[in-house]
């Protein structure tokens, strides 16, 4: 460094040397000039005329041009030296400010290098150096065959922190934070923040996943003694959700991507920490592509309907049918509910699919109608539809189109999707009700929660949920909810169906406890139109058939007696009137007491929800 400075130095010095001594060199030429000039006019003044002779003689007589003639010796000496000063004074000004400026330049590259790779706010690692180290990290697993881990960590609660003390307290908690981290990690580690409040932690070897989930618990706990803001005492939490290579991923991104999904899963359960799990994963490629194929399929009729029987027990007459939606998909066959509901509602395809089902159910029970049945349609309406304030209307158009009485068509809602906003569903309910439309509790006994509720729901009938009914015959808890659920459902003058009949046995259990109806896979699975023909006429239970012309106002239909099964003991009749207010009440909280006592089966989940599909 030294020696090239020494010689920039140099070759600085020459060039400027080499300009002033020009100019030097100049003035010499004009000094030279002024004396031949000043000599030749004494000559002239002298002699009268001007010639070498005479300027000869006039630099003899004459003393004074002797001093002018040394001028142009003594200019051109004392400007070389001078221009030698000058030259090397300008020369080392100029490298010293070139030296400083490319100093501050490359301290100015190591600053951009650093905010390109860091926060600004915490001055931990950001996405991108920390994206880095990740694969650099996989690399030398890979290498090695370890392990490695990803964490993903957001707070809880931050936006209402932000909104109460400001953006400025918040960058302040957000500092404390990621101190806080800093000291719970190994030296190995790094700590990242990857924007808001959303902190990462790579783990690049680890000797399995509990020490991952180790590191979740400490951090954690590290988080639970209050912050600190200007007096006031901050109770922070955090989710963390944790991806280990190569168990849940071959990459970094994926590896992110499922630390992310973990997280969210962990925010929703409150479980503070969570390990990917591909069964929690809403947002699998597969699901993805499902994604952007619904909306065709609605639109390319790829949706088909099934249809399973429900039989009035009393009567053995086939009454109603439950239109349950499968997709035909191209690539992956006939598809349940439950691979493509979720996704429709979560992309807000939940409306234009619930419309397709409902136009094609009623032009089914046209059909059906047409050739003298008298079988009504349910049709399940999910969380998101039943708060729809346009349904009403959508329905009222339909049913003269396709020629459907609004007391055949059936909609079934669950308990989950009242609680949702009990205000606007009644609202919603009331009015299909005042069409003429009949609504039906769905999973009844999974909600309990809601069952206060009941009384005040213009519902005319329940389905006890299957997971009660299908074992009620082994599990004597589950007959005791049956039997008390038919009971309050009777008392508030209310039908009830037995959803899950899976054989004769609890068809006759279900008829000795008074239950209206059945359905379940011992009468019939859920089979397609045509399939339904044939099911018909070949089935012991007989539909029930048109009493009235068309053109006539409809009245209730008269049930013809038909053979039924075997003897079975009396049936409790049902009370002429609905019982007072208080009996009901009673009842319903009975209920609730005593459900709330039972465990539920392994098809629900926390919430008490069953899972979707069916």
């Amino acid at each position: 460094m030294a020696s090239t400075t020494s010689h920039s130095l140099t070759s600085n010095v020459e060039l400027l040397k080499g300009k002033a001594s020009k100019y030097a060199f100049y003035g010499v030429f004009i000094a030279l000039a002024a004396i031949l000039i000043a000599t030749s006019l004494v000559s002239y003044y002298t002699t009268g005329t001007v010639t070498l002779a005479g300027i000869i003689q006039a630099q003899k007589d004459n003393g004074a041009l002797w001093l002018l003639d040394l001028m142009p010796f003594f200019f051109a000496f004392w400007g070389q030296y001078v221009s030698n000063v000058m030259a090397y004074e300008a020369s080392a000004m100029v490298i010293d400010q070139t030296s400083e400026l490319r100093a501050h330049t490359t301290m100015l590259e190591q600053k951009t290098m650093h905010d390109a790779t860091h926060d600004h706010l915490t001055d931990l690692p950001n996405r991108v150096l920390l994206r880095d180290r990740l694969e650099q990290a996989l690399n030398v697993a890979q290498h090695d065959k370890s392990l490695l881990a990803i964490l993903v960590m957001d707070l809880d609660g931050f936006k209402e922190i932000n909104d109460t003390l400001g953006h400025y307290n918040g960058d302040r908690l957000l500092k404390q934070v990621a101190a806080r981290l800093q000291g719970t990690v190994r030296d190995t580690d790094t700590v990242a923040r990857l924007g808001g409040d959303e902190f990462a932690i790579l783990l690049p070897k680890i000797g399995g996943i509990k020490e991952a989930t180790d590191l979740a618990y400490n951090i954690a706990k590290g988080l639970q003694a209050p912050f600190g803001l200007d007096g006031l005492k901050l109770d922070v939490r955090a989710s963390i959700g944790i991806a280990v290579f190569p168990q849940h991923g071959p990459d970094a991104d994926t590896l992110l991507q499922r630390a992310d999904v973990a997280m969210y899963m962990a925010k929703q359960q409150k479980s503070g920490y969570l390990v990917y799990d591909p069964k929690l994963d809403k947002h699998s490629p597969q699901k993805l592509v499902l994604m952007a194929e619904l909306r065709h399929a609605i639109d390319a009729d790829q949706l088909v309907l099934h249809y399973q029987p429900k039989i009035n027990i009393q009567t053995g007459q086939v009454t109603e049918v439950e239109a349950l939606v499968r997709w035909q998909h191209p690539q992956y066959d006939l598809m349940s509910p439950d691979e493509f509901i979720p996704v429709a509602e979560r992309t807000g395809l939940i409306k234009p699919l619930t419309l397709w089902v409902l136009k094609r159910a009623l032009q089914q029970h046209g059909s059906w109608k047409k050739a003298g049945l008298d079988i009504g349609v349910a049709v399940n309406v999910s969380q998101h539809g039943l708060l729809d304030l346009e349904l009403p209307d959508l329905i009222a158009g339909m049913l003269p189109k396709h020629g459907s009485s609004p007391d055949r068509l059936i909609l079934e809602i669950t308990e989950t999707a009242i609680m949702m906003d009990t205000d606007r569903a009644l609202e919603i309910l009331t009015r299909l009700a005042d069409m003429g439309v009949r609504l039906s509790i769905d999973d009844f006994g999974t909600g309990y929660s809601s069952l206060s509720y009941l009384s005040k729901l213009p519902v005319k009938e329940i389905k006890i949920d299957k997971s009660f009914v299908m074992d009620m015959i082994e599990n004597d808890k589950h007959a005791m909810i049956v039997r008390a659920t038919i009971d309050l459902a009777h008392n508030l003058g209310l039908d009830v169906i037995g959803e899950g009949t899976c054989s004769a046995d609890i068809l006759q259990q279900l008829q000795r406890l008074g239950c209206d109806a059945a359905q379940g896979d011992h009468i019939s699975k859920p089979i397609d139109a045509a399939d339904f023909q044939g099911w018909l006429k070949r089935s012991n239970w007989k539909p029930r058939r048109q009493t009235v012309s068309e053109h006539e106002e409809p009245v209730k239909p008269v049930v013809p007696e038909v053979p039924t099964a075997p003897a079975t003991p009396t049936v409790p009749s049902r009370p002429a009137k609905k019982a007072d207010k208080e009996s009901i009440v009673s009842t319903i909280k009975e209920l609730e007491d005593y459900i709330g006592q039972v465990d539920l089966p392994d098809d629900l989940d926390k919430s008490g929800r069953k899972r979707a599909g069916r």
